[in-house]
């Protein structure tokens, strides 16, 4: 029992420096927001902050990097029956509800994005973070399907193809008026929806 104190505790502690570092962010700008900042908001000592992230961009990439273990755990649990793009259409789908803040009018996940895309070094940190930790998602993939991802290509195209409609589709939802999970899933699948049609066949014929 007080393993799962100190547990929750812990816990409690990580949501109010996030809660407290996104609200910064959103009202003086991730730039000019300073860690000390972040913990006289949350009335604990800097050492504190730095048990939990090892700098601000390293807690923003933090929900960067809850969404990928979310979509990988969503997909490796998707029925073996679905073909690849299926299961991780569905994948992407769950693991946005199941982040925190996911089913709320602004999510937390896609609020940070919008932070990521309108913040230069963040943009960098998130590709390269992106670029370096694909792995286990095409790990999954090739486990899925039977096949050696050393050998076999289809799975790093599929996880680079994956990654690509999550990137545009968070680009329309920022766009757009509705800052819904639910708007964020509609432009992801409609995306999707084209990865085949634009593949295959001319585009002026259909």
């Amino acid at each position: 029992p007080s393993a799962g104190r100190r547990q929750r505790k812990k816990q409690l502690t990580r949501d109010a420096l996030l809660e407290a570092a996104m609200e910064l962010f959103a009202a003086k700008g991730y730039d000019r927001t300073a860690v000390h900042e972040i913990t006289d908001a949350v009335d604990v000592s800097e050492r504190t902050f730095f048990r939990y992230f090892a700098s601000k961009e390293d807690l923003v990439l933090s929900f960067v990097r809850d969404g990928a273990t979310a979509f990988a755990e969503a997909l490796e649990a998707r029925p073996a029956q679905e073909e690849p793009l299926t299961a991780a259409r569905h994948a992407f789908q769950i693991s946005l509800r199941e982040l925190p803040g996911g089913t709320g009018e602004v999510p937390s996940y896609l609020s940070v994005m919008g932070l990521i895309d309108s913040t230069p070094a963040l943009l960098a940190a998130y590709l390269r973070y992106v670029h370096d930790h694909d792995d286990e998602i095409i790990r999954v993939l090739a486990q899925r399907e039977g096949v050696d991802p050393a050998t076999d290509r289809r799975p790093r195209v599929l996880a680079a193809v994956i990654g690509s409609l999550a990137f545009l589709a968070n680009r329309d939802w920022q766009a757009g008026q509705n800052h819904s999970a639910d708007a964020m899933s509609a432009a992801f699948d409609a995306y999707a929806d084209e990865v085949i049609p634009a593949l295959t066949g001319h585009w002026a014929a259909r």
